[in-house]
């Protein structure tokens, strides 16, 4: 009875870690899915499959470097590479096919991080652009982040704290000085791309999905090893996961583009509509 009940605590506790270490970038992958998935919904509606297209060139290759990369990362053999393709029957805009060590927990696991590829590589290009175009908000951005984000548990407070880089990279963008500048408008389009094509597709999330189930599993041998050695995992793990408070601000620029995406797609649609 013991040992079930000892082995029922190890799973309870494996599943809470989980999601402390990657609830938040699991979070953010949702919004910005549901954000993409209507922006190009609206966009199909007003001008058909090819409204999506206009944003692909600049969006799907860094959607796909996102994969190519953490490919990298995890040790997987790349096999083929399709940064971008218009003419495919299935609407497939591009892909990264990849081979692994079954053998390998290490492999494994990166799938969970090449599904997410694209979050990462979104993220990161956005913020080099702002750095490259409207270098001025980049470094209120980034002074913000320094002076308000620490690592800490995410509570109220933090959620406060993002609330508020939201409010200072979307003060800092659009101002009388950027909206006269060219460079900011460049930005603008180019970020746009990027939010209609940062999201994951149904093969991103099954190959992520592979490999949480393997943390999840790496997880539970941790937990019982610490339980063997007398370590407070769950604490170890806590102090791991303070440091997404840093994903969650740097996701605000993401964030922010998609939203505008979104408003942009919808007001298109509505003016196609009535016309």
């Amino acid at each position: 009875m013991y040992f079930l009940s000892s082995i029922l605590q190890t799973l309870m506790i494996s599943v809470i870690e989980l999601l402390y270490l990657f609830g938040v970038v699991i979070a953010v992958g949702l919004v910005l899915g549901v954000f993409e998935r209507y922006s190009n919904t609206y966009l199909i509606r007003a001008f058909g499959p090819r409204g999506v297209l206009v944003t692909a060139w600049i969006g799907v290759p860094i959607h796909e470097f996102g994969h190519l990369i953490q490919c990298f990362i995890w040790g997987h053999s790349v096999t083929r590479v399709k940064f971008l393709q218009l003419n495919r029957p299935d609407g497939v805009l591009g892909y990264v096919e990849h081979r692994y060590n079954l053998n390998s927990y290490y492999q494994q696991a990166g799938n969970f991080f090449i599904g997410l590829g694209p979050l990462f590589s979104g993220i990161g290009a956005l913020i080099f652009g702002m750095y490259l175009s409207v270098p001025d908000s980049y470094i209120i951005f980034t002074a913000y982040i320094h002076q308000h984000v620490t690592p800490e548990k995410i509570d109220l407070n933090v959620l406060k704290t993002v609330g508020g880089a939201l409010l200072a990279v979307f003060k800092s963008l659009f101002t009388f000085k950027n909206l006269i500048h060219p460079l900011f408008w460049i930005y603008v389009w180019v970020a746009i791309s990027i939010s209609s094509h940062i999201a994951l597709s149904k093969a991103d999330i099954n190959g992520a999905a592979k490999g949480l189930l393997t943390i999840f599993f790496v997880l539970i041998m941790f937990n019982l090893a610490a339980g063997f050695l007398r370590i407070d995992s769950f604490q170890v793990i806590e102090k791991i996961t303070e440091y997404n408070v840093y994903l969650l601000a740097f996701s605000s620029i993401a964030l922010i583009f998609s939203s505008i995406t979104l408003v942009l797609s919808y007001s298109l649609y509505v003016l196609k509509k009535r016309n």
